[in-house]
C-alpha cells in the first residue's frame, strides 16, 4: 500500500505557463484601452444660455434671476413655518406636563396639610434631615469634638454650634480638633495651637488616609529596616485624644458618648476611622457623604457619634459658601462654581498661585481657568477649554487634602461673646492641659511639614455662620419655592403672548405668498400680449400655469427652474 501524501500539492508553475498568463493579461489591458479611445469620454452638456442675437436678452435674464430669488425666499418662509409649528407643539406639550405636575403638587400639599401633625420621614439628602441628625448628635453626646481644617481654622468654626453646646447646660464639653496639620508649615501650626488653646482645649491631629502620604517621615528600627507610617492604620494625635476622652470618662464614672461635628470635608469620619483603626465610616472627596448619625464603639467606655455636616448659612460671603457649603459640584450651576473659584483666587497671593500651578500671568478668573484647562488637557470639541469642569476640579482640590495653604491667626485674642471667662474655665475643667500640651508637642515634632515658600498664603474670611435649627432651613426653602412658582407664572404669560404673535405672523406670511403668486400671473400675461402669434397663446397659458405650480413646489432644484425654454418664447 502506498503511503498517503501528508504534504499539500505545491502551487508553483512552470516559467512557460506563467509568462503565457502574463502575456494574455497585457493583451486584455491593451484591448480595453483601445475600446475606451474609440468611445471617447462623455462630457456633461453645458447650458447654452440665452443667445446674444435673441431680443429682450437682458429682460429674460433678469426674470430668470428674479424667479430664482422668489423660489429661495419661498423655501425659507416655508422652513420657518415648519419650525414655528414644531415650537407650538413643544410649547403645548410643555404646558400639559406643567399642568400635570401642578395637579400632583396640589394633591401632595392637600395631603400634607391633612397629615401635618404626623412626622413624615424626610429625604436623607435634604438640608432639614441634616439639621435634625446634627441636633440628635449634639443632644446625645457628652463631649463634642468640633473638627477644624488646620489650613483655615477660623473659617471652620461655627459660632451657632459652639453657642448651642456651651449654653446647653449640664456637663457637656467642647473640644477643638485641628485636623490636616501635615498640610501647613510648622510655625503656622504652632501659632494656631497657641491661639486656640486660650479659648478651648485643642488637639493636633493627622488622620490616617487611604492613599500613601509623602509628608510622613520614615522611621528606622534596630535592624535598619524601613517602617512605612503612611498606612491606613497609622495616624498622629490619636493617642492624645483617646487619653483625654478616657480621663474624662473616669471622672464621670460612666461610658461617654463623643459627637464629632464640623463643616464638610474637614475630616470627621476619617478621625473616627483613625481612632478605631478600621474603616468604620464612609469617607470620600465629595461633600456630604455622611447623611445620618452613625455610632462607632471605640472601647467599653467610649462611643463615637458621626454626624452629617453643618449647613452653611446663605448669608455667608462667597468664600465661605465655596469652601464650607454642602454643594454637589456635579449638579451645581456653573455660575456658583465660577463665583466660588473667583472668591478663592481673590483671597490668595496671585504669584504663589501662578507658581503652584506653573501658569503665566492672568487678568481674571476665566483666563486663569482657560490656561489651567489647556495645561491639563481638559478640552471640549474643537479644542475649546472646559472651564466648568476645571472649576469643579479646582474646588475639590481646595476642600480636599491636595493643596497646601495656610492662614494667619488674628493679631489680638478676642473670644466670641458666648465664651466668657467662666465658660472657658468650665470647658477646661476636667482635662489635664499640661499633658495635652506635651502630647501636642510630640505630634508636632513627629511630622514632616511643607516649607512656608511652597504653601500658599490665604486670607481667612473669619467664622462661618451655620444653620442648626430646622425651622430656619424650612423658611429658606419656602422662599425659594415661592420664587420658582412666581417665575413659572410669568413664563406662562410670556408663552401666551408669543403664541398670539406667532399666529399673526403666520397670517401675514400666507397673504404675502398669495400676493406673489398673483404678481407672477400678471407678468406672464403681459408677455403673452407682446407675442401676437395664435399658436403661441396656448403655450403661454400652459407656461403661466406651470409658473404658478413652480412657485409653490419645493421639490425641484433651482437649476431646473432657471433653464429657459426657447421653443416657446423665441421664434
Amino acid at each position: 500500500m502506498k503511503r498517503p501524501k501528508l504534504k499539500k500539492a505545491s502551487k508553483r508553475l512552470t516559467c512557460h505557463k506563467r509568462y503565457k498568463i502574463q502575456k494574455k493579461i497585457r493583451e486584455h489591458h491593451r484591448k480595453v484601452r483601445k475600446e475606451a479611445k474609440k468611445r471617447g469620454r462623455k462630457k456633461p452638456k453645458k447650458d447654452p444660455g440665452v443667445p446674444s442675437a435673441a431680443p429682450f436678452k437682458e429682460e429674460l435674464l433678469r426674470e430668470a434671476e428674479q424667479r430664482k430669488q422668489r423660489l429661495e425666499e419661498l423655501k425659507q418662509k416655508q422652513k420657518l413655518n415648519r419650525q414655528k409649528e414644531h415650537e407650538k407643539k413643544r410649547k403645548l406639550e410643555a404646558k400639559k406636563n406643567a399642568a400635570k405636575i401642578k395637579e400632583k403638587a396640589e394633591g401632595k400639599e392637600s395631603s400634607g396639610k391633612s397629615k401635618a401633625k404626623t412626622n413624615k420621614p424626610l429625604d436623607k439628602n435634604s438640608k432639614k434631615s441634616f439639621c435634625r441628625e446634627l441636633k440628635k448628635v449634639i443632644e446625645a453626646s457628652d463631649v463634642v469634638l468640633e473638627v477644624l481644617d488646620a489650613r483655615d481654622p477660623m473659617g471652620c468654626r461655627c459660632p451657632q454650634l459652639e453657642q448651642a453646646v456651651t449654653c446647653s447646660g449640664g456637663d457637656k464639653k467642647l473640644l477643638l480638633v485641628l485636623n490636616k496639620i501635615d498640610l501647613v508649615p510648622k510655625e503656622n501650626l504652632e501659632k494656631w495651637l497657641n491661639y486656640l488653646k486660650k479659648e478651648l482645649p485643642t488637639v493636633a491631629f493627622k488622620s490616617a488616609t487611604l492613599m500613601k502620604d509623602r509628608t510622613m517621615q520614615e522611621q528606622f528600627t534596630k535592624r535598619r529596616a524601613r517602617v512605612d507610617l503612611s498606612r491606613t492604620t497609622e495616624c498622629f494625635g490619636s493617642k492624645c485624644l483617646l487619653k483625654l476622652l478616657q480621663e474624662h470618662g473616669k471622672t464621670q464614672n460612666k461610658a461617654i458618648q463623643v459627637g464629632v461635628v464640623g463643616f464638610p470635608n474637614v475630616g470627621k469620619s476619617s478621625i473616627i476611622n483613625s481612632l478605631k483603626g478600621v474603616r468604620a465610616c464612609n469617607v470620600g472627596v465629595a461633600r456630604g457623604v455622611t447623611k445620618s448619625m452613625q455610632i462607632v464603639h471605640i472601647d467599653k467606655q467610649t462611643k463615637m457619634l458621626d454626624s452629617p455636616s453643618i449647613i452653611a448659612d446663605p448669608s455667608n460671603n462667597a468664600l465661605a459658601l465655596a469652601l464650607r457649603s454642602i454643594i454637589d459640584t456635579e449638579e451645581s450651576g456653573s455660575a456658583d462654581v465660577l463665583e466660588g473659584v473667583d472668591a478663592i483666587l481673590n483671597h490668595c497671593s496671585k504669584q504663589q498661585v501662578m507658581m503652584h500651578y506653573s501658569i503665566p500671568d492672568f487678568r481674571n478668573t476665566e483666563e486663569f481657568l482657560t490656561l489651567l484647562a489647556q495645561k491639563r488637557g481638559m478640552l471640549k470639541k474643537g479644542g475649546v477649554p472646559d472651564i466648568e469642569n476645571i472649576a469643579k476640579l479646582l474646588l475639590c482640590d481646595w476642600t480636599g487634602a491636595k493643596i497646601s495653604y495656610h492662614s494667619q491667626p488674628p493679631g489680638s485674642q478676642r473670644p466670641p461673646p458666648y465664651l466668657t471667662e467662666d465658660k472657658i474655665a468650665e470647658m477646661q475643667e476636667c482635662f489635664n492641659l499640661k499633658t495635652l500640651e506635651e502630647e501636642n508637642n510630640n505630634t508636632v515634632q513627629a511630622l514632616k511639614y511643607p516649607s512656608p515658600a511652597s504653601s500658599i498664603i490665604f486670607q481667612s474670611a473669619g467664622m462661618a455662620n451655620g444653620t442648626i435649627e430646622e425651622h430656619r432651613v424650612i423658611e429658606v426653602a419656602s422662599e425659594w419655592e415661592n420664587l420658582e412658582t412666581s417665575k413659572e407664572g410669568e413664563e406662562e404669560e410670556e408663552e401666551d403672548f408669543t403664541e398670539s404673535d406667532d399666529d399673526q405672523d403666520d397670517v401675514e406670511e400666507e397673504k404675502d405668498v398669495k400676493e406673489e403668486s398673483k404678481v407672477q400671473v400678471t407678468r406672464k400675461a403681459k408677455l403673452g400680449k407682446q407675442q401676437t402669434s395664435p399658436t403661441n397663446s396656448e403655450k403661454q397659458i400652459a407656461e403661466s400655469e406651470h409658473s404658478n405650480s413652480l412657485s409653490f413646489s419645493l421639490d425641484k432644484t433651482a437649476d431646473e427652474d432657471d433653464a429657459y425654454d426657447f421653443n416657446t418664447d423665441y421664434v
